[in-house]
């Protein structure tokens, strides 16, 4: 058995000599999108901002789903969809949070 445990461990070592590396490192933290990095945080940000609003707003409870659904989904897509079509200022107010079932 310590032969066979030997053996295993040798042919581990030789193949970490031989291995390539796969991780490819990026310097540039400027990612676009929802990806990742300072702008995939700022996204993110304002994701949960829209949320907030859809959230606290006078919408019916299906309209709130679809709109939290959009954002979600589409990161930047739908926070301009939001901002653009949404009818915020009749929206606006204390609608509160509304139970779903």
């Amino acid at each position: 058995m310590q032969a066979v445990f030997a053996l295993f461990l040798q042919f581990a070592l030789f193949s970490l000599t031989i291995a390539e590396e796969t991780v490819h490192t990026t310097d540039n933290a400027w990612k676009y999108g929802s990806g990742g990095g300072v702008i995939g945080f700022i996204v993110l940000i304002l994701d949960i901002i829209v949320a907030l609003e859809v959230l606290k707003s006078s919408r019916p409870v299906s309209h709130k789903v679809l709109w939290l659904l959009v954002v979600f989904l589409f990161p930047i897509l739908g926070i301009i969809l939001y901002y653009l079509f949404s009818n915020r200022s009749a929206h606006n107010g204390s609608g509160g949070y509304e139970s779903i079932a």
